[in-house]
């Protein structure tokens, strides 16, 4: 977190908590294809669509350019991450996802909560509003409008 508070991110791709989730996301795919996990189907979306939803929402909140609706997108992301963490759990009690696997994976897990929570307590306190808040964007909109 402290890296994207003192550097600041103006693109989706500088922001760590969105790599680190999307790439989360890529590692929950590739347990789920493993012969077992990959037979319950049932689970196996589940899990691989809470996992999308981290990365996803992060970019979604981001991507509408006000801080309330980044810190409000940023919190479903961080409900999608608990998802992941208890889908995770229960393969791994269903023998799907062995217990070496379930560990990195909750590591990870753990990391992106505290990257998620560090943003937004740390959106909660800046003085930027976001983008479309900006002089440049209220004149882009000015002269679209006109």
């Amino acid at each position: 977190m402290s890296e994207e508070k003192n550097k600041g991110f103006t693109k989706l791709e500088d922001i760590i908590t969105w790599q680190k989730s999307k790439t989360l996301a890529i590692d929950i795919y590739k347990i789920t294809y493993e012969p077992l996990f990959s037979k319950d189907f049932g689970l196996k979306d589940q899990i691989r669509r809470a996992a999308v939803s981290v990365p996803s929402n992060i970019a979604e909140g981001f991507g509408r350019g006000g801080t309330n609706e980044f810190k409000n997108f940023l919190s479903i992301a961080k409900g999608s991450l608990y998802e992941v963490k208890t889908q995770l759990i229960i393969a791994n009690e269903l023998n799907l996802v062995d217990n070496s696997s379930k560990q990195k994976l909750i590591s990870q897990i753990e990391e992106i909560a505290g990257l998620i929570s560090g943003l937004i307590k740390y959106l909660k306190v800046t003085e930027i509003k976001g983008s479309k808040y900006s002089v440049e964007s209220n004149n882009k909109n000015q002269t679209t409008k006109n």
